[in-house]
């Protein structure tokens, strides 16, 4: 039999216990990118560093990133990361980068080809010096016109 001790008191649950205070440590990141607008990322987190590094993801793939804090039922923006304006602005410092590693190898190799045309130089000069020294150091040759020998020198008297 169902029979209550009461029936004319209608039977009511105990609340739950528990805090209902809102959160004020939640952080939430919103992305999102220009070819799926429609589609924003949102995640939240109570971790300010956490919310942080998926900003930083988030930019790193191209997307526009704002950044929430809780205060009450609304949230507040603490930052805002223009994801597409830091990639262009790396691809414009990575192409300045290679552009001047590309001139200091060009100007590397302009100065090699320098120092190897003065080594050559030097070579030859050396070596046209060590001739006229043997060639001055040699006897002096008989000029004739039967045996047309090259002189060493002219003096006047051959002239």
């Amino acid at each position: 039999m169902n029979r209550r001790k009461h029936p004319e008191r209608a039977h009511r649950r105990k609340p739950a216990t528990g805090d209902r205070t809102r959160n004020s440590k939640l952080y939430r990141v919103e992305a999102s990118w220009d070819a799926r607008p429609d589609r924003p990322a949102i995640r939240t987190t109570t971790d300010r560093a956490q919310a942080r590094r998926l900003a930083d993801g988030f930019a790193q793939q191209g997307a526009y990133v704002i950044v929430q804090a809780a205060r009450g039922f609304e949230w507040r923006t603490l930052y805002e990361v223009d994801g597409p304006a830091l990639l262009a602005e790396r691809q414009a410092a990575e192409r300045a980068a290679a552009e001047a590693a590309e001139r200091a190898r060009q100007e590397a190799e302009q100065h090699a080809q320098q120092a190897a045309a003065e080594e050559r130089r030097r070579h030859r000069l050396a070596a046209e010096a060590s001739t006229h020294a043997r060639a001055l150091m040699s006897a002096p040759a008989i000029v004739r016109p039967e045996n047309r020998q090259r002189a060493r020198h002219i003096t006047g008297a051959q002239r």
